[in-house]
């Protein structure tokens, strides 16, 4: 983690430390939920956090090849793995200003009868970001809806989520001298925002069987899971799913500090600039595999991105458009590369999908790599 000690008194910041005066030691999660979602100062309550005038790209800023492959993905999962049902609700968990839900609608023509029957639903807690949607997805309005739970539609349902579950909250512990201990945000001696570790549940044994030996300041951090894998469990009781997830992290079990905080393209302390900084963590693919798989749900991959992506068809789909558009042809291909790299977004971005038990494994996951029976990486 990047701590350059500087600290910006933002207004959320200021927020934060009266509320430490107040109750004392806050935990990581509760930290995290607060610069991301305060009702007044949260990060996602702005609306400049996507793009080049935002603070980070997502891969459908980088390429619309990205958004149009999902498009395709999802015609052929509705026609060949859930049987072509009328109507079908495409949901995309956190879909940021809308763009890879107009790339997807879009090529989803293609696929004969996909769009007459589409219906479409966006998971979004941010009235601003709800504005961006709405504009971009304007032409696509009557099949339009918006909501805040992740299981409230009714199925058969093809669900998205594309950098989404980096922003949940993580809740850390941190190793000392007397031992494990949850890690907190608390105020230094001049009233700065410094983290600390505070006494409360831990669970020291798993822990030093995990880290055996583990020197003071190793820190260990889990996500709630469970209430993604219940809502999509929910869903699938319902009716047939199929969800498609892509972000960044690691697929074996592993243990570090990866809270980070993105302001303007750079990296900083996730103390520097509360609320007007992105905070993310790296996923941990193993754990999430895991909890869906006891959530009773089949698995398909983690695969990287790069992967996924070779196998519907990225390079021969990006040929195509750049004889189309020659005069694009060197963004195209570089926005591809960009999405292919093998040390950038297509070696740390892992696809996971998840599916009703009974349903066939899903397009774009090798084999060797489907995951139906057991959790965790192949």
């Amino acid at each position: 983690m990047i701590d350059n000690g500087l600290r910006r008194d933002t207004p959320l910041a200021r927020r934060i430390k009266e509320r430490i005066r107040r109750d004392g030691p806050i935990t990581v999660d509760s930290y995290m939920s607060a610069c991301l979602w305060d009702a007044d100062y949260g990060y996602y309550r702005r609306q400049q956090v996507f793009g080049a005038s935002g603070d980070f790209i997502t891969a459908a800023d980088v390429s619309q090849v990205f958004g149009e492959l999902l498009g395709v993905w999802a015609g052929v999962v509705w026609q060949g793995v859930l049987g072509a049902p009328n109507p079908i609700t495409i949901v995309e968990y956190g879909p940021g200003r809308g763009t890879m839900m107009r790339d997807i609608l879009r090529a989803a023509r293609i696929v004969p009868g996909f769009s007459n029957v589409t219906r479409v639903h966006l998971v979004e807690a941010s009235e601003s970001l709800i504005e961006l949607q709405t504009a971009t997805l304007s032409e696509f309005r009557n099949v339009l809806s918006w909501g805040r739970e992740l299981d409230e539609i009714n199925p058969p349902a093809i669900i998205f989520a594309n950098e989404f579950l980096d922003a949940w909250p993580v809740a850390q512990w941190v190793k000392t001298a007397s031992g494990w201990h949850i890690r907190a945000v608390t105020l230094d001696a001049r009233g700065d925002l410094q983290f600390t570790a505070i006494d409360g549940e831990c669970p020291r044994d798993a822990f030093e069987a995990l880290l055996p030996g583990a020197p003071p300041g190793a820190v260990i951090e889990s996500q709630r899971l469970d209430q993604l894998a219940d809502a999509l469990q929910a869903l699938s009781e319902r009716g047939p799913i199929a969800f498609l997830m892509v972000d960044y992290g690691h697929t074996t079990p592993a243990a570090g500090d990866t809270l980070q905080a993105v302001r303007a393209h750079k990296y900083e302390s996730p103390l520097t600039s509360p609320g007007e900084a992105d905070l993310t963590v790296h996923i941990n693919f193993y754990d999430l595999a895991s909890t869906l798989h006891r959530a009773g749900l089949a698995l398909d991959g983690p695969v990287t991105q790069a992967e996924f992506l070779g196998a519907l068809g990225i390079v021969e789909r990006a040929s195509r458009l750049m004889a189309a558009n020659p005069a694009r042809a060197t963004e195209i291909e570089t926005g591809v590369a960009r999405l292919l790299a093998p040390n950038g977004m297509g070696g740390r971005f892992k696809v996971l999908a998840a599916r009703s038990p009974g349903l066939p494994s899903l397009p774009g996951f090798s084999a060797a790599r489907e995951q139906s029976a057991a959790p965790g990486p192949a």
